[in-house]
């Protein structure tokens, strides 16, 4: 039975450690989320039926989230960084669902310049990744971040942020709980829905100011572009464990 609205006790209880070896170890970085509210009426026919869009006080919520990854190993621990795969710049765009009670995430693109990264991926987590030229740049607080899907159909982002101070954790009933504190992701593949599940440390977020940007990736989606300025947050690292996918 579906419903549209999930308690604290919900959100909170994925955040637990899975039991079991996880797959690979990440660490994320230099991540700016930017998010805008979306009418859930846009968004159903671009989401599977089996999930359940996740709302904040009645609203969807759709993400650009631009970030730096590294130490990609599998795991056990003791097993090196995984070749090919060191470190690259990547950019997902998102919204969240929810499935028999647990949320996560549901990507709708994840742009990388890693054709590894991109391969690996698309084979084993059914993510639709797209090869593109990503370059980062940072002087001080300031980061720009420039995109190209080089895949079809083609996107681009462009943006400047200054990074500000740190905001302390958030609690399970606030937006930026809400809209960071994810602990799963989900896909389809040939008509099956799938789960993987990770595992983090609550994000140690930050707060930041938009200098300037311009995007077309929401757009190659077929929705109009967000009115109005992003609620931003910023965050500098955090290490995170995935485990393997798992058809529901």
């Amino acid at each position: 039975m579906s419903k549209s609205h999930l308690t604290d006790l919900e959100r909170l209880a994925i955040r637990e450690r899975p039991k079991g070896q996880p797959l690979m170890h990440q660490a994320w970085g230099k991540l700016l989320f930017m998010h805008w509210r979306i009418e859930e009426r846009e968004l159903r026919p671009l989401i599977p039926q089996g999930l359940e869009i996740d709302t904040f006080d009645g609203t969807a919520w759709i993400g650009i989230i631009p970030f730096t990854m590294w130490d990609i190993r599998a795991l056990p621990p003791y097993l090196p960084a995984l070749p090919g795969l060191s470190a690259f710049h990547e950019l997902n765009m998102r919204t969240y669902v929810h499935y028999d009670g647990v949320p996560g995430v549901w990507f709708f693109s994840l742009d990388c310049n890693s054709a590894s990264a991109v391969m690996g991926a698309r084979t084993f987590y059914h993510l639709p990744y797209y090869n593109a030229e990503i370059d980062l740049k940072q002087s001080g607080d300031m980061i720009d971040y420039a995109v190209e899907r080089t895949d079809r159909p083609l996107a681009n982002f462009n943006g400047s942020w200054n990074i500000g101070e740190t905001i302390p954790f958030s609690h399970p009933d606030s937006l930026e709980f809400f809209l960071t504190e994810r602990y799963c992701l989900y896909s389809e593949r040939d008509g099956g829905l799938y789960r993987a599940r990770i595992f983090h440390q609550p994000w140690p977020l930050q707060k930041a100011t938009m200098n300037s940007w311009d995007s077309t990736m929401i757009e190659s989606l077929g929705l109009k572009s967000r009115a109005g300025e992003p609620v931003l947050n910023y965050a500098e690292s955090l290490e995170v464990d995935i485990w393997a996918i798992k058809r529901l």
